[in-house]
C-alpha cells in the first residue's frame, strides 16, 4: 500500500506543470556549484548561475531539433553580445549607442512570433548580466576575457539538459498545456450554468461578465496549445501528436458549443420559473465541466479518462422534462420550447465530444486539419514584418523606443551615481518596465516588494547559517524557487533571486555590503521604468478603445460569413472556418484584457471604463448568439427559406462591419439605423418553419439583430468621447 501511495504522489508531483523545468535548472545550478566547489573557484559561480538564469528565460517549448536549433543561435548570440558588452565597455559614449541600438532592435525582433522575442529579451539580459559581472570582477581574479566564456558556459549546461529532456519527454509541456485548456474549459462550463438557475433579479450582466473574463482564459489556453502542437507537427505528425491533436480540435469544438446561447436567459428562466427543466440544464452543464477537469487529470497523470455513465440519466431527464412542457401546449411556449430543444441537443453534443475525447485515436480528422502557422516563412517575410511595426501607431515600436530611452536613462543616473556599479538599474527596468502602464505598475510594485523581501530573508539566513557550504545550498534552493515561480508569482519570484543573487557574491565577499546599493538600485530603477511608461508614448487603453472595439466587431461579422458558408456548402471545420471562429475569440479576450489594464490607469484615463465593460456584455452576448450557429451548422443550401436567411445574414454582418469601419475612423455613428430596424422587423415577422434547424437559424439572426441598437448608442458614446 505505501509503494502504491508512493508512486501515485510521484506521478502527481511529476504532472506539475512546473516540475520538469525547475529540475533541469536544478540540476544545472547544481553542476555549476559543483565544479565551482570542487575546483575552490567560487569567483567563477556568479557568471555561471546567470548564464543558466539567461538560457532560462530564453527557452520556449519546442520539438527537440527545434530546441536544439534555437539553442545553438542562441549561444552564438550570447556569446557575441558579451563579447560587445567587454569591448565596449571602457567607451562610454560608444557603449551607450551600442546599447541602446541593440535594445531596439532586439525588441523589435518580437515582431517575428514569441519564440524570437523570448531569445531577444533574454540577449538584451545577458547583456546586462555581462556588466554585472564587470562590477564584480574588480574584486575577483576572473579576467575580462573569461567573463563571456563563463557565461556561455553557463548557458550551454541548460541548454544541453534542455535538449536531452525534449528528446526524452518530448509531450510533457503539450500535456500540461492541454491540461491547462480542459480545466479553463471546466471553469467556464460552471460559470456558464450559474446563468440556469432560475432566481428572481438574477444580475445577469455580472455573470454575463465573470463569464467573459473565464472566456479570455480559455482563448489564451487555446493559443498556448496550438503553439505547442505547432511546434510538434511540421510536415509529418507522429501518432501521439495526432492524439493530442485531435484533442485539441475537440477543446475546439466544445469551446464552440459552450460559448453558445440560444435565447435570452432571463426569458427562459422567467416562462419556466416554476419547472424544473432549467435546474436540469444546470446539473448537466456542471457534471460535464466535471468532465473536462477529470480529462484535464487523466492527462497530466497520463492515465485512461472515464467520463462515467451519470451523464446519459442527466441528458434523457433534461430531454423528458422538456417534452413534459411541449405536452402542455401552451402557445406562449412554441418559440422557448425550440431554443430549449436547442440546448438540449448542444448539450447532447457536447456530451458526445467528451465522450470522444476517452478515445480520441477513434476519431477522424477533417480534410483540412492543418494548424495556421503565423511565424515568417522566409527572411524577406521577417523583414516584411518588422517593416510593417516601424510606425508610431505600433505597440511594439513604442514600448521599443520607450524601452530604449529608459535604458539611456538608467545608464545617465549610473554614470552620475557610482560610473563602476549600478547595473542593478538597468536590469530592474529591464524587468519592469512592460508594454503598457497597468502591467509596469503591478511590476514595479511586486518587483520593490519582492526585493525588500529577499533582503530581509537574507539578513536572516545570513545570520543563521553563516557556514559557506550551507549558504551554497541556500543559493541552489533559491535558484531553482525562483524559477518555479516567475511566471506566475512575480513578487515571490524577485525575492527568491535577490536571495540566491546575495548568497552567490557572499561566496567571494562581503554579501552585507550588497544590501544598501541593491534596494537603491531596485528603487531608481524601478522609478525610471514607472516614469518611461508615463511619459514616453504612453499606451493609454481608453485612447484605443475605439480600435479594440473595431476588432471584436469585424471580427464577429467574418465569423458570420464563415458560418453562413458552412450552412451553404454543408460543415467542414475548414481551416478559415476555424481560423474565423479563433480571431473572434481573440478579440473578444483583447478587449477583455484591454478593460482590465484599464482599471489600473489613473482616473482621467479610464473615465471610459463603463462604456467599455457595457460592450464588452454586448459583444460577448453577440459572440454567444453567432457561436450557437457554428454548433447547429449543416447543409441548408437547398431549404425554401435559406436563401433569404442567408442574405439577412449578410446584411448583419456588413452592420457589425461598417460599425467597425466608423469607431476605427471615429465618424459619427447613428444611434437609430431605420435599415437595421426594418430587418429586426423582417426577421420577426417571417413564417414559422417546421424544421427545427431553419427555425434555430431565423431566432439566432433576430437575436443578433437585436443587439446592433445597443452596439450602436455604445459606439456612438465611444466616437464622441475620444
Amino acid at each position: 500500500m505505501n509503494s502504491l501511495s508512493l508512486s501515485h504522489s510521484l506521478r502527481r508531483l511529476w504532472a506539475l506543470e512546473r516540475f520538469g523545468p525547475s529540475v533541469r535548472f536544478f540540476i544545472a545550478l547544481a553542476c555549476c556549484m559543483t565544479w565551482s566547489w570542487y575546483h575552490a573557484q567560487m569567483e567563477l559561480l556568479t557568471p555561471l548561475f546567470l548564464g543558466v538564469i539567461a538560457s532560462a528565460l530564453a527557452e520556449s517549448d519546442d520539438s527537440w531539433q527545434g530546441r536544439l536549433l534555437s539553442i545553438c543561435v542562441t549561444l552564438v548570440l550570447f556569446l557575441l553580445t558579451s563579447i560587445s558588452v567587454e569591448l565596449l565597455h571602457p567607451y562610454p559614449w560608444f557603449f551607450i549607442s551600442a546599447l541602446c541600438s541593440a535594445t531596439f532592435c532586439l525588441i523589435m525582433l518580437g515582431a517575428l512570433g514569441e519564440r524570437y522575442a523570448t531569445v531577444a529579451y533574454a540577449t538584451l539580459i545577458l547583456a546586462i548580466y555581462t556588466m554585472i559581472g564587470l562590477e564584480q570582477s574588480g574584486d575577483t581574479s576572473v579576467s575580462l576575457s573569461q567573463q563571456p566564456l563563463l557565461l556561455v558556459a553557463g548557458a550551454a549546461i541548460y541548454g544541453v539538459l534542455s535538449v536531452l529532456w525534449y528528446g526524452i519527454f518530448s509531450q510533457q509541456p503539450l500535456q500540461h498545456s492541454l491540461a491547462r485548456l480542459f480545466r479553463e474549459q471546466c471553469a467556464y462550463l460552471k460559470a456558464k450554468s450559474a446563468l440556469f438557475e432560475p432566481l428572481r433579479n438574477m444580475d445577469i450582466e455580472g455573470h454575463r461578465l465573470i463569464i467573459a473574463k473565464q472566456n479570455s482564459r480559455v482563448v489564451a489556453a487555446l493559443n498556448d496549445t496550438k503553439t505547442l502542437i505547432l511546434h510538434r507537427v511540421g510536415g509529418r505528425s507522429s501518432s501521439k501528436v495526432k492524439r493530442y491533436l485531435k484533442l485539441y480540435f475537440l477543446a475546439q469544438d466544445i469551446h464552440e458549443r459552450a460559448s453558445s446561447s440560444h435565447y435570452q436567459y432571463q426569458e427562459l428562466s422567467k416562462a419556466f420559473f416554476h419547472s424544473d427543466v432549467l435546474f436540469r440544464c444546470l446539473r448537466l452543464l456542471r457534471q460535464q465541466g466535471d468532465g473536462c477537469k477529470a480529462l484535464a487529470k487523466a492527462i497530466e497523470l497520463r492515465q485512461p479518462f472515464d467520463y462515467g455513465g451519470g451523464h446519459s440519466a442527466a441528458l434523457e431527464d433534461l430531454q423528458a422534462a422538456i417534452a413534459y412542457l411541449k405536452q402542455q401546449n401552451n402557445p406562449q411556449w412554441r418559440d422557448l420550447l425550440r431554443s430549449l430543444r436547442a440546448l438540449s441537443n448542444n448539450l447532447s453534443a457536447l456530451d458526445h465530444l467528451l465522450r470522444d475525447a476517452a478515445n480520441p485515436d477513434v476519431v477522424a480528422l477533417t480534410q483540412d486539419s492543418t494548424i495556421l502557422d503565423r511565424d515568417p516563412k522566409s527572411l524577406k517575410e521577417a523583414f516584411e514584418r518588422i517593416s510593417q511595426n516601424f510606425s508610431i501607431h505600433s505597440l511594439l515600436f513604442r514600448h521599443a523606443l520607450r524601452l530604449t530611452i529608459a535604458v539611456a536613462a538608467c545608464y545617465g543616473v549610473m554614470q552620475t551615481l557610482h560610473p563602476d556599479q549600478g547595473y542593478w538599474i538597468l536590469l530592474t527596468t529591464v524587468f519592469v518596465c512592460q508594454p503598457n502602464y497597468g502591467a509596469t505598475r503591478a511590476r514595479l510594485v511586486e518587483r520593490v516588494v519582492g526585493t525588500i523581501l529577499g533582503l530581509a530573508t537574507s539578513w536572516v539566513l545570513f545570520e543563521l547559517f553563516p557556514e559557506l557550504w550551507i549558504q551554497a545550498m541556500i543559493a541552489v534552493v533559491a535558484g531553482v524557487a525562483y524559477f518555479a515561480t516567475r511566471t506566475n508569482h512575480y513578487m515571490l519570484s524577485t525575492a527568491f533571486i535577490t536571495l540566491m543573487v546575495l548568497f552567490c557574491f557572499n561566496q567571494i565577499g562581503d554579501g552585507y555590503n550588497l544590501f544598501l546599493p541593491r534596494l537603491t538600485d531596485t528603487l531608481i530603477g524601478s522609478a525610471i521604468a514607472g516614469l518611461a511608461v508615463f511619459l514616453i508614448l504612453p499606451d493609454w487603453q481608453g485612447r484605443r478603445l475605439n480600435v479594440v472595439l473595431a476588432q471584436t466587431l469585424s471580427s464577429n461579422g467574418n465569423y458570420l460569413k464563415q458560418i453562413m458558408l458552412e450552412y451553404t456548402q454543408g460543415k467542414t471545420d475548414d481551416m478559415a472556418y476555424r481560423v474565423a471562429r479563433r480571431n473572434a475569440h481573440n478579440a473578444d479576450a483583447a478587449l477583455s484584457s484591454t478593460l482590465t489594464n484599464m482599471l489600473k490607469e489613473p482616473g482621467h484615463f479610464r473615465r471610459q471604463t463603463d462604456i467599455g465593460f457595457r460592450f464588452l456584455l454586448l459583444s460577448h452576448t453577440l459572440l454567444s448568439y453567432i457561436s450557437a450557429l457554428g454548433a447547429h451548422r449543416e447543409n441548408l443550401a437547398h431549404a425554401p427559406t435559406y436563401l433569404m436567411l442567408n442574405q439577412e445574414a449578410q446584411l448583419l454582418a456588413n452592420s457589425l462591419e461598417h460599425i467597425a469601419h466608423q469607431l476605427i475612423k471615429r465618424e459619427p455613428i447613428d444611434v437609430d439605423c431605420e435599415a437595421e430596424q426594418k430587418q429586426s422587423y423582417r426577421l420577426r415577422d417571417l413564417p414559422e418553419e417546421e424544421d427545427d434547424t431553419l427555425r434555430l437559424l431565423q431566432t439566432q439572426l433576430l437575436l443578433i439583430s437585436q443587439q446592433l441598437g445597443s452596439i450602436r448608442t455604445l459606439a456612438a458614446h465611444v466616437v464622441t468621447k475620444t
